[in-house]
């Protein structure tokens, strides 16, 4: 072979590899824009439904799409294309209002025309008391981040949908709030832990169609006191091998 054509060979080679690259890339991108997007959970909002420390995969599709469905949230059209409501219970990530560039989970309690109060720590939906039943105590600080027990409470949402809530504080600020009126094209969003969330009864408002990213599917992966899941020497002791492939509801 000569070395004009060990240099062609070697330079198909390189070109074959880069296109390969290029391919892979373009696949991850259309899979993260149009299907699924891995979060991590960045706060204790959403305990105990939601930890820190847990990844979990966005289904994209489920709510159709916005501008902030691409990364970055280029302002090239907008509204929702394909679009479809989330449902009462569903929960979400969605972009913050004041400043898109964050990203927040929450549970969705509120739909447009909705008229949402919290009276002495109950939900209220349109007048009516959402049931909400004590059913017990959790003692376990990596669910509550707290070293005592905590009172939890089961929610049933009119469509049936039920989910645990704690308790932390008897008499917080968000245990009775006015009444809010949801505006058309809007949603009214409350993390599970209602004593340590900040949603729509506070500095999140009410949420636009346009900023919801995806409806939260499945645990993939959960580890303890914030350590990275890069540190595989570390999962024994610290992965909480139960809440893998877990479904969030």
């Amino acid at each position: 072979m000569s070395v004009a054509e060990k240099s062609q060979k070697k330079s198909g080679g390189l070109g074959e590899t880069f296109s390969v690259i290029i391919q892979a890339l373009l696949l991850a991108l259309v899979i993260r824009t149009l299907l699924f997007q891995p979060f991590s959970i960045p706060s204790g909002s959403m305990r105990p439904t939601l930890l820190e420390g847990d990844y979990l995969f966005v289904t994209k599709w489920a709510y159709g799409y916005s501008r902030y469905s691409l990364p970055f949230g280029p302002n090239i059209f907008s509204g929702r294309i394909w679009g479809s409501e989330p449902k009462r219970g569903d929960v979400v990530v969605f972009k913050f209002p004041p400043d898109p560039s964050v990203d927040y989970i929450k549970r969705v309690v509120g739909l447009p025309g909705d008229k949402i109060q919290v009276k002495d720590g109950q939900l209220f939906i349109n007048g009516t008391a959402v049931p909400r039943e004590k059913v017990g105590q959790i003692d376990n600080p990596d669910i509550t981040e707290v070293d005592r027990p905590v009172d939890v409470y089961r929610e049933t949402l009119p469509n049936g949908v039920t989910y645990d809530t704690l308790d932390l504080t008897p008499t917080s600020i968000g245990d009775n709030t006015r009444e809010f009126d949801v505006p058309p094209g809007h949603y009214f969003m409350m993390g599970d832990n209602r004593d340590n969330s900040s949603d729509s009864r506070f500095t999140v408002g009410f949420v636009p169609a346009e900023n919801l990213v995806g409806r939260a599917n499945v645990i993939f992966f959960s580890i303890a006191d914030g350590a990275s899941p890069l540190e595989i020497w570390t999962w024994p002791s610290l992965m909480r091998a139960g809440r893998l492939f877990h479904l969030v509801h």
